[in-house]
């Protein structure tokens, strides 16, 4: 098959689709735009993109994205069996209509809520199929419930026993940001050999002695030395969002423990208590047996359905 997968992959999570569909021998383009860099050519010009959002919900930006995107469509010239896009509300309605001129298909997969990203919810009419990984919006809008996937994958016979740090978290500074701050005056309490990253370059946040604040992004490969080094994940869920993270998939592919505040992990096939732990975050308890108690293996069965070779597999049918 020709597929054309369209995503803003800032992270580099996405490109292990592209990898997947590959492997499996299929014709794969992956437009990545977050390589596309708008600027704004002046203060003005910011100003005039900010009334056209607010009084025409238009976006500078996201025209630019549609149109360097619809761009290399072209260029290809060749009808693709399957255009499937992540990130869709980054991109102009325009565009996104446009590409069903160079697909047989157009698939979008959403890893936000609508509650939490309501521009999401009005590209949905542009797409033959919707997947979401937030449930209720699976219910309530009628689309196909898909989780994220399982990125980076260690075999049993491979699992470390010693580690750098007993508990890892990485995280832009949001919401959760107080929160995650909360927590890292208690594991610092508890003794708790932690290492916390929160990312931060617009410098709201003081350098401080309960995590470590970074200016710049680091790579995927930078994030996973230091998860390959640690113990078990810390994942603290956003507000108005229950689809599970990236860290779930992480901790369950290399086979670590994982603390997170997210209670809906407890109804996916692949829970055991012994090896996720739920947390309160108004007051996070954290148990000494958990940090001495071996992680249990889950069953090939289970695990294997999140794997990226197979997750992919739903959007080739």
């Amino acid at each position: 098959m020709k597929i054309t997968l369209v995503s803003l992959d800032n992270w580099g999570f996405n490109s292990n689709i592209a990898v997947a569909l590959e492997k499996k021998g299929h014709i794969i383009r992956h437009i990545d735009f977050n390589e596309f860099k708008y600027k704004y050519t002046s203060f003005s010009h910011r100003i005039y993109n900010f009334l056209l959002k607010t009084f025409l919900n238009k976006n500078l930006k996201t025209i630019f994205y549609g149109e360097k995107i619809i761009e290399i469509l072209k260029e290809n010239n060749e009808i693709q069996d399957v255009i499937l896009t992540i990130k869709a509300d980054f991109i102009d309605s325009k565009s996104l209509l446009e590409f069903k001129n160079y697909t047989k298909k157009s698939i979008t997969f959403i890893n936000d809520s609508f509650a939490r990203c309501p521009k999401t919810k009005p590209v949905l009419k542009y797409f033959d199929e919707v997947y979401s990984f937030e449930k209720e919006d699976c219910k309530k809008y009628d689309l196909k419930f898909k989780t994220n996937f399982i990125y980076n994958y260690t075999k049993k016979n491979d699992i470390r026993s010693n580690f750098k740090y007993q508990l890892f978290n990485i995280s832009s500074r949001d919401k959760r940001t107080n929160t995650i701050l909360k927590i890292a005056q208690k594991l610092k309490i508890d003794n708790i050999n932690y290492k916390i990253f929160i990312f931060d370059n617009k410098y709201k946040i003081k350098e401080n002695e309960l995590v470590t604040v970074i200016r710049k992004s680091v790579s995927l490969n930078e994030v996973n030395e230091y998860i390959e080094n640690s113990q078990i994940l810390l994942d603290i869920q956003r507000k108005k969002q229950m689809g599970l993270t990236f860290r779930v998939f992480e901790s369950l592919g290399l086979q670590k423990k994982l603390i997170t505040s997210n209670e809906d992990v407890k109804n996916y096939d692949f829970y055991n208590p012994n090896n996720i732990l739920i947390i309160d975050v108004k007051n996070p308890v954290f148990p000494k047996s958990f940090f001495e108690t071996p992680y249990q293996n889950i069953p090939d069965e289970i695990l294997n359905k999140y794997l990226v070779e197979n997750w992919v597999e739903c959007f080739l049918n």
